[in-house]
Protein backbone atom coordinates (compact mmCIF):
# COMPACT_ATOMS: atom_id res chain seq x y z
CA UNK A 1 0.00 0.00 0.00
CA UNK A 2 2.80 2.44 0.91
CA UNK A 3 4.61 1.63 -2.33
CA UNK A 4 1.41 2.26 -4.27
CA UNK A 5 0.89 5.61 -2.54
CA UNK A 6 4.47 6.70 -3.23
CA UNK A 7 4.12 5.77 -6.88
CA UNK A 8 0.86 7.71 -7.07
CA UNK A 9 2.53 10.79 -5.59
CA UNK A 10 5.47 10.59 -7.99
CA UNK A 11 3.10 10.34 -10.93
CA UNK A 12 0.85 13.24 -9.89
CA UNK A 13 2.82 16.09 -11.44
CA UNK A 14 3.43 14.22 -14.70
CA UNK A 15 -0.22 13.27 -15.00
CA UNK A 16 -1.36 16.81 -14.21
CA UNK A 17 0.93 18.20 -16.92
CA UNK A 18 -0.48 15.81 -19.50
CA UNK A 19 -4.10 16.51 -18.59
CA UNK A 20 -3.71 20.29 -18.77
CA UNK A 21 -1.13 20.78 -21.53
CA UNK A 22 -3.66 22.51 -23.78
CA UNK A 23 -4.37 25.13 -21.09
CA UNK A 24 -0.77 26.32 -20.71
CA UNK A 25 -0.90 29.27 -23.14
CA UNK A 26 -1.46 32.69 -21.60
CA UNK A 27 -4.22 34.74 -23.23
CA UNK A 28 -3.06 38.37 -23.52
CA UNK A 29 -6.57 39.77 -24.01
CA UNK A 30 -7.65 38.40 -20.62
CA UNK A 31 -4.54 39.71 -18.87
CA UNK A 32 -4.82 43.20 -20.29
CA UNK A 33 -8.58 43.55 -19.88
CA UNK A 34 -8.42 42.32 -16.29
CA UNK A 35 -5.51 44.58 -15.32
CA UNK A 36 -6.95 47.71 -16.94
CA UNK A 37 -10.46 47.20 -15.58
CA UNK A 38 -9.08 46.43 -12.12
CA UNK A 39 -6.99 49.62 -12.13
CA UNK A 40 -9.94 51.73 -13.28
CA UNK A 41 -12.16 50.37 -10.49
CA UNK A 42 -9.39 50.82 -7.89
CA UNK A 43 -8.69 54.46 -8.70
CA UNK A 44 -12.34 55.39 -9.21
CA UNK A 45 -13.29 53.82 -5.87
CA UNK A 46 -10.36 55.62 -4.22
CA UNK A 47 -11.78 58.89 -5.52
CA UNK A 48 -15.18 57.84 -4.18
CA UNK A 49 -13.69 57.14 -0.76
CA UNK A 50 -12.61 60.78 -0.70
CA UNK A 51 -15.45 62.56 -2.48
CA UNK A 52 -18.73 60.75 -1.89
CA UNK A 53 -21.14 62.70 0.31
CA UNK A 54 -21.88 60.31 3.17
CA UNK A 55 -19.63 58.33 5.49
CA UNK A 56 -21.32 55.06 4.56
CA UNK A 57 -20.76 55.67 0.85
CA UNK A 58 -17.13 56.59 1.44
CA UNK A 59 -16.62 53.48 3.55
CA UNK A 60 -18.15 51.28 0.84
CA UNK A 61 -15.94 52.91 -1.79
CA UNK A 62 -12.90 52.35 0.44
CA UNK A 63 -13.67 48.63 0.67
CA UNK A 64 -14.12 48.38 -3.11
CA UNK A 65 -10.88 50.28 -3.70
CA UNK A 66 -8.93 48.10 -1.26
CA UNK A 67 -10.16 44.89 -2.89
CA UNK A 68 -9.49 46.23 -6.38
CA UNK A 69 -5.99 47.43 -5.49
CA UNK A 70 -5.35 44.08 -3.86
CA UNK A 71 -6.35 42.34 -7.08
CA UNK A 72 -4.14 44.72 -9.04
CA UNK A 73 -1.13 44.14 -6.78
CA UNK A 74 -1.72 40.38 -7.07
CA UNK A 75 -0.77 40.59 -10.74
CA UNK A 76 2.85 40.92 -9.61
CA UNK A 77 2.65 37.17 -9.02
CA UNK A 78 1.72 36.59 -12.66
CA UNK A 79 4.44 38.98 -13.83
CA UNK A 80 7.02 36.88 -11.97
CA UNK A 81 5.95 33.77 -13.90
CA UNK A 82 5.28 35.21 -17.38
CA UNK A 83 7.93 35.14 -20.07
CA UNK A 84 8.17 38.37 -22.13
CA UNK A 85 6.67 36.66 -25.16
CA UNK A 86 3.67 35.30 -23.25
CA UNK A 87 1.92 38.65 -22.81
CA UNK A 88 4.05 41.31 -24.53
CA UNK A 89 4.38 44.52 -22.56
CA UNK A 90 2.43 43.28 -19.56
CA UNK A 91 5.24 43.88 -17.07
CA UNK A 92 5.45 47.50 -18.19
CA UNK A 93 1.67 47.81 -17.97
CA UNK A 94 1.63 46.40 -14.45
CA UNK A 95 4.40 48.74 -13.32
CA UNK A 96 2.72 51.79 -14.88
CA UNK A 97 -0.79 51.14 -13.57
CA UNK A 98 -0.08 49.51 -10.21
CA UNK A 99 3.57 48.80 -9.44
CA UNK A 100 5.04 52.30 -9.35
CA UNK A 101 1.98 54.20 -8.00
CA UNK A 102 1.56 51.60 -5.25
CA UNK A 103 5.33 51.27 -4.64
CA UNK A 104 5.30 47.54 -5.41
CA UNK A 105 7.28 47.42 -8.68
CA UNK A 106 7.98 44.10 -10.32
CA UNK A 107 11.60 44.12 -9.10
CA UNK A 108 10.30 43.32 -5.61
CA UNK A 109 9.10 39.88 -6.72
CA UNK A 110 11.03 38.85 -9.81
CA UNK A 111 14.03 36.78 -8.84
CA UNK A 112 12.42 36.18 -5.45
CA UNK A 113 9.25 34.22 -6.04
CA UNK A 114 10.96 31.69 -8.33
CA UNK A 115 13.04 30.59 -5.33
CA UNK A 116 9.84 29.72 -3.48
CA UNK A 117 9.12 27.20 -6.23
CA UNK A 118 12.61 25.67 -6.30
CA UNK A 119 12.49 22.07 -5.06
CA UNK A 120 15.74 22.54 -3.16
CA UNK A 121 14.45 25.68 -1.39
CA UNK A 122 10.72 25.32 -0.77
CA UNK A 123 9.98 25.19 2.94
CA UNK A 124 13.64 25.54 3.89
CA UNK A 125 15.55 28.41 5.49
CA UNK A 126 16.40 29.58 1.95
CA UNK A 127 12.76 30.00 0.94
CA UNK A 128 11.82 33.72 0.91
CA UNK A 129 8.10 32.95 1.28
CA UNK A 130 8.00 30.33 4.00
CA UNK A 131 7.93 30.27 7.78
CA UNK A 132 7.15 27.14 9.85
CA UNK A 133 4.17 28.84 11.49
CA UNK A 134 2.57 25.52 12.43
CA UNK A 135 5.63 24.88 14.64
CA UNK A 136 5.43 28.25 16.39
CA UNK A 137 2.85 29.97 18.61
CA UNK A 138 -0.41 31.85 18.15
CA UNK A 139 1.50 35.01 19.06
CA UNK A 140 3.76 34.45 16.06
CA UNK A 141 0.67 34.17 13.85
CA UNK A 142 -0.84 37.36 15.27
CA UNK A 143 2.45 39.19 14.83
CA UNK A 144 2.74 37.82 11.29
CA UNK A 145 -0.59 39.51 10.46
CA UNK A 146 -0.13 42.72 12.47
CA UNK A 147 3.29 43.63 11.03
CA UNK A 148 1.81 43.78 7.52
CA UNK A 149 -0.20 46.88 8.44
CA UNK A 150 3.09 48.82 8.44
CA UNK A 151 3.85 47.93 4.81
CA UNK A 152 3.01 51.35 3.28
CA UNK A 153 5.27 53.12 5.79
CA UNK A 154 8.04 50.65 5.02
CA UNK A 155 7.68 51.19 1.28
CA UNK A 156 7.78 54.98 1.65
CA UNK A 157 10.97 54.66 3.69
CA UNK A 158 12.48 52.17 1.25
CA UNK A 159 11.91 54.27 -1.87
CA UNK A 160 11.65 57.79 -0.46
CA UNK A 161 14.65 57.71 1.88
CA UNK A 162 16.81 54.61 1.42
CA UNK A 163 16.85 54.59 -2.39
CA UNK A 164 18.39 58.07 -2.85
CA UNK A 165 20.77 57.57 0.08
CA UNK A 166 21.86 54.17 -1.25
CA UNK A 167 22.66 55.74 -4.61
CA UNK A 168 25.58 57.58 -2.98
CA UNK A 169 26.45 55.22 -0.10
CA UNK A 170 27.65 51.84 -1.50
CA UNK A 171 27.44 49.87 1.80
CA UNK A 172 23.85 51.05 2.23
CA UNK A 173 23.11 50.05 -1.35
CA UNK A 174 24.17 46.50 -0.56
CA UNK A 175 21.83 46.43 2.44
CA UNK A 176 18.91 47.90 0.49
CA UNK A 177 19.22 45.37 -2.32
CA UNK A 178 19.74 42.33 -0.11
CA UNK A 179 17.30 43.09 2.74
CA UNK A 180 14.82 45.71 1.48
CA UNK A 181 14.04 44.66 -2.08
CA UNK A 182 11.89 41.56 -1.76
CA UNK A 183 8.26 40.85 -0.94
CA UNK A 184 9.37 38.11 1.42
CA UNK A 185 8.12 36.82 4.76
CA UNK A 186 11.27 34.98 5.81
CA UNK A 187 13.22 37.55 7.86
CA UNK A 188 16.49 35.70 7.20
CA UNK A 189 16.15 35.87 3.41
CA UNK A 190 18.90 37.70 1.53
CA UNK A 191 18.11 38.34 -2.09
CA UNK A 192 20.58 38.30 -4.96
CA UNK A 193 21.79 41.49 -6.62
CA UNK A 194 20.38 42.23 -10.08
CA UNK A 195 22.29 40.89 -13.02
CA UNK A 196 23.74 43.17 -15.68
CA UNK A 197 20.69 42.47 -17.84
CA UNK A 198 18.27 43.28 -15.00
CA UNK A 199 20.05 46.39 -13.71
CA UNK A 200 18.67 49.00 -16.19
CA UNK A 201 15.05 48.13 -15.35
CA UNK A 202 15.89 48.07 -11.64
CA UNK A 203 17.37 51.56 -11.82
CA UNK A 204 14.42 52.87 -13.82
CA UNK A 205 11.80 51.42 -11.47
CA UNK A 206 13.65 52.48 -8.34
CA UNK A 207 14.05 56.00 -9.73
CA UNK A 208 10.36 56.29 -10.62
CA UNK A 209 9.26 54.89 -7.26
CA UNK A 210 11.66 57.17 -5.41
CA UNK A 211 10.46 60.28 -7.25
CA UNK A 212 6.84 59.32 -6.62
CA UNK A 213 7.38 58.59 -2.90
CA UNK A 214 9.30 61.84 -2.34
CA UNK A 215 6.72 63.85 -4.30
CA UNK A 216 3.78 62.28 -2.48
CA UNK A 217 5.20 63.02 0.96
CA UNK A 218 6.62 66.41 -0.04
CA UNK A 219 3.39 67.65 -1.61
CA UNK A 220 1.49 66.53 1.47
CA UNK A 221 3.86 68.39 3.78
CA UNK A 222 3.54 71.47 1.53
CA UNK A 223 -0.24 71.28 1.74
CA UNK A 224 -0.75 70.66 -1.97
CA UNK A 225 -2.08 67.16 -1.29
CA UNK A 226 -4.63 67.27 1.55
CA UNK A 227 -3.66 65.28 4.62
CA UNK A 228 -6.93 63.31 4.30
CA UNK A 229 -5.84 62.06 0.87
CA UNK A 230 -2.43 61.02 2.23
CA UNK A 231 -3.92 59.20 5.23
CA UNK A 232 -6.57 57.48 3.12
CA UNK A 233 -3.87 56.24 0.76
CA UNK A 234 -1.87 54.88 3.70
CA UNK A 235 -4.98 53.21 5.09
CA UNK A 236 -5.62 51.60 1.71
CA UNK A 237 -2.03 50.36 1.63
CA UNK A 238 -2.39 48.86 5.08
CA UNK A 239 -5.73 47.25 4.19
CA UNK A 240 -4.29 45.66 1.06
CA UNK A 241 -1.23 44.39 2.95
CA UNK A 242 -3.32 42.89 5.75
CA UNK A 243 -5.68 41.17 3.29
CA UNK A 244 -2.67 39.74 1.48
CA UNK A 245 -1.12 38.57 4.74
CA UNK A 246 -4.35 36.86 5.75
CA UNK A 247 -4.43 35.18 2.36
CA UNK A 248 -0.80 34.18 2.77
CA UNK A 249 -1.65 32.67 6.15
CA UNK A 250 -3.86 30.08 4.43
CA UNK A 251 -1.79 29.64 1.27
CA UNK A 252 0.18 26.82 2.94
CA UNK A 253 -0.08 24.61 5.98
CA UNK A 254 3.38 25.80 7.13
CA UNK A 255 4.25 22.37 8.53
CA UNK A 256 7.66 21.79 6.98
CA UNK A 257 10.63 22.13 9.33
CA UNK A 258 13.29 22.79 6.73
CA UNK A 259 13.56 19.47 4.89
CA UNK A 260 13.57 19.31 1.10
CA UNK A 261 10.15 18.27 -0.20
CA UNK A 262 8.95 16.50 -3.33
CA UNK A 263 6.65 18.30 -5.76
CA UNK A 264 3.72 16.35 -4.32
CA UNK A 265 4.85 17.23 -0.81
CA UNK A 266 4.89 20.90 -1.77
CA UNK A 267 1.42 20.52 -3.24
CA UNK A 268 0.04 18.89 -0.10
CA UNK A 269 1.59 21.62 2.05
CA UNK A 270 -0.24 24.16 -0.14
CA UNK A 271 -3.92 24.99 -0.33
CA UNK A 272 -6.70 25.07 -2.92
CA UNK A 273 -9.99 26.72 -1.92
CA UNK A 274 -12.11 25.96 -5.00
CA UNK A 275 -15.84 26.47 -5.52
CA UNK A 276 -18.42 26.19 -4.04
CA UNK A 277 -16.62 28.65 -1.75
CA UNK A 278 -17.29 32.15 -3.12
CA UNK A 279 -15.38 34.58 -0.88
CA UNK A 280 -11.97 33.41 -2.17
CA UNK A 281 -12.83 35.34 -5.34
CA UNK A 282 -12.17 38.45 -3.25
CA UNK A 283 -9.39 37.45 -0.84
CA UNK A 284 -7.53 35.07 -3.18
CA UNK A 285 -7.89 36.70 -6.63
CA UNK A 286 -5.93 36.20 -9.85
CA UNK A 287 -5.83 32.43 -9.40
CA UNK A 288 -4.50 32.49 -5.84
CA UNK A 289 -7.41 30.37 -4.64
CA UNK A 290 -5.71 27.51 -6.51
CA UNK A 291 -2.38 27.94 -4.74
CA UNK A 292 -1.79 24.21 -4.38
CA UNK A 293 -2.43 23.62 -8.08
CA UNK A 294 -0.13 26.52 -8.87
CA UNK A 295 2.69 24.79 -7.00
CA UNK A 296 2.00 21.64 -8.96
CA UNK A 297 1.85 23.47 -12.32
CA UNK A 298 3.56 26.85 -11.84
CA UNK A 299 3.58 27.70 -15.56
CA UNK A 300 -0.20 27.50 -15.87
CA UNK A 301 -1.72 31.01 -16.33
CA UNK A 302 -4.14 32.20 -13.70
CA UNK A 303 -7.15 32.21 -16.02
CA UNK A 304 -6.70 28.48 -16.71
CA UNK A 305 -6.46 27.27 -13.13
CA UNK A 306 -10.19 26.84 -12.57
CA UNK A 307 -10.63 24.73 -15.70
CA UNK A 308 -7.50 22.74 -14.86
CA UNK A 309 -8.76 22.03 -11.34
CA UNK A 310 -12.12 20.79 -12.59
CA UNK A 311 -10.43 18.60 -15.18
CA UNK A 312 -8.07 17.06 -12.65
CA UNK A 313 -10.87 16.42 -10.15
CA UNK A 314 -12.86 14.59 -12.83
CA UNK A 315 -9.96 12.62 -14.32
CA UNK A 316 -7.94 11.58 -11.28
CA UNK A 317 -9.08 8.56 -9.24
CA UNK A 318 -10.45 9.04 -5.70
CA UNK A 319 -7.20 7.79 -4.14
CA UNK A 320 -5.12 10.45 -5.94
CA UNK A 321 -3.23 12.83 -3.60
CA UNK A 322 -4.66 15.71 -5.62
CA UNK A 323 -8.02 15.52 -3.87
CA UNK A 324 -6.33 16.08 -0.50
CA UNK A 325 -5.27 19.57 -1.55
CA UNK A 326 -8.74 21.16 -1.58
CA UNK A 327 -10.21 22.86 1.49
CA UNK A 328 -13.52 24.52 2.31
CA UNK A 329 -12.31 28.04 2.96
CA UNK A 330 -10.34 30.47 5.07
CA UNK A 331 -11.63 29.41 8.47
CA UNK A 332 -11.21 25.72 7.72
CA UNK A 333 -7.53 26.18 6.85
CA UNK A 334 -6.97 28.57 9.75
CA UNK A 335 -8.52 26.06 12.12
CA UNK A 336 -6.13 23.39 10.88
CA UNK A 337 -3.17 25.72 11.43
CA UNK A 338 -4.27 26.62 14.96
CA UNK A 339 -4.88 22.93 15.68
CA UNK A 340 -1.36 22.09 14.52
CA UNK A 341 0.06 24.83 16.75
CA UNK A 342 -1.95 23.52 19.72
CA UNK A 343 -0.84 19.92 19.10
CA UNK A 344 2.80 20.92 18.79
CA UNK A 345 2.61 22.92 22.01
CA UNK A 346 1.12 19.92 23.82
CA UNK A 347 3.57 17.41 22.38
CA UNK A 348 5.96 16.11 25.06
CA UNK A 349 9.45 17.45 24.78
CA UNK A 350 12.33 14.97 24.81
CA UNK A 351 13.93 14.56 28.21
CA UNK A 352 17.44 15.82 28.62
CA UNK A 353 19.54 13.16 30.33
CA UNK A 354 22.46 14.54 32.37
CA UNK A 355 25.75 13.81 30.76
CA UNK A 356 24.38 13.50 27.24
Amino acid sequence: MQHSTAASERALAATAHKLTADLAAARPAIYWADLILTALVAYAAFAGALLLPTGLERAAAFVVSALAFYRGVSFIHEVSHLRPQDVPGFKAGYNALIGVPYLVPSLMYEGVHNQHHAKSRYGTALDPEYMPLARQTVWHVLGFIAISALAPIGLLIRFGILTPLAAVIPPLRKFVVERCSALAINPAFIRDHPTDAQRPLWILLETLCSLWAISFVGLTVAGVIPLRVFLTALALGSAVAVINQLRTLVAHHWENEGDEMSSTGQFLDSVNVPPPSTLPMLWAPVGLRYHGLHHLLPRLPYHALGAAHRRLCEALPPESPYHKGSHRGFWHVTGRLLGAIRDNRRAPRPEIVPGE
